[in-house]
Order: structure tokens, then C-alpha cells, then sequence
């Protein structure tokens, strides 16, 4: 078996009171921060780790199993243990909901995947009258139902968001919103057609491990967190007119804010 390439990792320290496995996946960490291993690379297998460390298949599998946890890493079956790619689409807050897309017929995932050169997709669209939970109540002003919009976006046929948007029915029912496919420039753009000029929004922003419903619809790699975001969508009058719960695939996105400097 070939050894690995010269200053690829480096060795074990013997004095360290570190367990082994844990450096050996500091090590590989490294490797992957430095760029030595690019997004998608085949780590080495474990018999040429076993080689290198000059340990058991056990205490690397253990090493490996660290950096799928912290989603750096992912298995495949039969073929190894792989880089997983950095999040592809940057998603600017300040930006997205600008009302210039809406006026060129865009969504805002539309805007995102044109930026990060992706194919946009939805699937798995639902659209129903319902009663809504407490707390999207409490937001939207007690409403006694709403029109809730669930559907699931994916780039280039990757899974990577989740979202349900709920509108007051006296807003939604009757109107193209309330169609499966609302129009260019989606249901902000009717939202603004029916005479609610948005305002504002206010984003509520948690990360945490997703439940197992979760990680089939976004077809989660072990240890990949994902990102809760409640959007709240407010006209000029300030009243609440949706309210999106959405979930993302943490690997998949990088949240970025502009903040006012005054």
C-alpha cells in the first residue's frame, strides 16, 4: 500500500494526554482547514490511516466518525469517506427581499440561486386553509385560520429548504396566493398588488439538530445541523401579513447581514 504523501498529516504526539483519536481527527481537521483535502476530496481510506498513525481500524473509524458528526466529513457506502462541500449560496438579508427582484418577477431563492449560478427548484407544494399554532397566531394578530403554504426548495436537485409560509385568510383566500403557483415575483409581489406595501421584516434566527422528519426531507448527512429562521413580513401600516417558518440545511447556506453603522 502507497503511504500518504509527504506533509499531507502529520504525526502523533506521544506526550499529549489527548486521546489518539481525537488527534488523529485534529490532524485531518487541519488537512481540510489548509486546504490539503478540497470540498468533495476522498479522504484516505482507513487502511492507509491505520498505516500512517500506525493504529487500529477502531481508533480511526473513531476519528472519522468526529468529523462526520461536526458535518466536515461524509460516509458514502462502499466508496469512502468524502469532504463534504462548503454552503453554496449566500444568503444577504439586507438584500434578498429587495423590492427591485419582485418588480423583475423574482423570488428570493430565485435571486439566490442565480448568484450562487445553481438551478432553482420547488417541490412538495401543499396549500390549505388551516388553524394555525399559538405562537404564529400571537404573531399574525389571532387570526382564526390561515392560508398555509408549505413547500420545499432544492438547488441543481439537492434538498436544502423547507418552508410554510401563513397568511391572514381575509388577505389570502379568493387571491392568486392562494393558487399553487402564486405569479413572478411570488406572494410578496401579490401581497403588494392587493395594496400591503411591505415595510419591513423581522427574522428570528436559531441553529439546532434537526428531527428526523427533517433529515429525510432535506436528505441530512449525520451530524449537518440546520438553521430555524421565523420571518416576519410587515406592510407599511405594521400590520403582520405572513409569516414563514423555514428550515435549512446548515451545510447549504451562509447567513449574512449588513448592519447600519449609525
Amino acid at each position: 500500500m502507497a503511504a500518504l504523501p509527504s506533509g499531507i498529516l502529520g504525526d502523533l504526539d506521544p506526550t499529549s494526554d489527548r486521546a489518539v483519536f481525537r488527534q488523529i481527527a485534529d490532524q485531518i481537521r487541519e488537512a481540510i482547514d489548509r486546504g490539503r483535502f478540497k470540498e468533495g476530496a476522498k479522504l484516505p481510506s482507513e487502511s492507509e490511516l491505520v498505516e500512517h498513525f500506525g493504529v487500529s481500524r477502531m481508533t480511526v473509524r473513531n476519528a472519522l466518525a468526529i468529523l462526520q458528526s461536526e458535518g466536515l466529513a461524509s460516509s458514502e457506502h462502499g466508496k469512502g469517506v468524502f469532504v463534504r462541500p462548503r454552503p453554496p449560496v449566500r444568503r444577504l438579508a439586507s438584500d434578498r427581499f429587495a423590492r427591485r427582484h419582485r418588480e423583475q418577477g423574482k423570488s428570493a431563492f430565485t435571486v439566490e440561486a442565480e448568484a450562487a449560478g445553481s438551478k432553482p427548484e420547488v417541490d412538495s407544494l401543499e396549500v390549505r386553509e388551516e388553524k394555525p399554532a399559538p405562537d404564529i397566531s400571537a404573531r399574525l394578530g389571532s387570526p382564526r385560520k390561515v392560508l398555509a403554504r408549505r413547500r420545499r426548495y432544492l438547488l441543481d436537485g439537492r434538498p436544502v429548504e423547507a418552508a410554510v409560509s401563513y397568511l391572514p385568510l381575509d388577505l389570502a383566500r379568493g387571491t392568486q396566493i392562494a393558487e399553487p403557483n402564486p405569479g413572478p415575483g411570488g406572494i410578496y409581489a401579490r401581497l403588494e398588488e392587493l395594496g400591503h406595501r411591505l415595510d419591513h421584516f423581522d427574522e428570528e434566527v436559531r441553529a439546532r439538530m434537526p428531527s428526523p422528519s427533517e433529515v429525510k426531507m432535506l436528505r441530512l448527512s449525520s451530524g449537518v445541523p440546520v438553521i430555524s429562521l421565523i420571518r416576519t413580513a410587515y406592510d407599511t401600516d405594521g400590520r403582520a401579513v405572513e409569516v414563514c417558518d423555514t428550515v435549512m440545511a446548515a451545510d447549504a447556506y451562509v447567513l449574512a447581514y449588513q448592519l447600519p453603522a449609525n
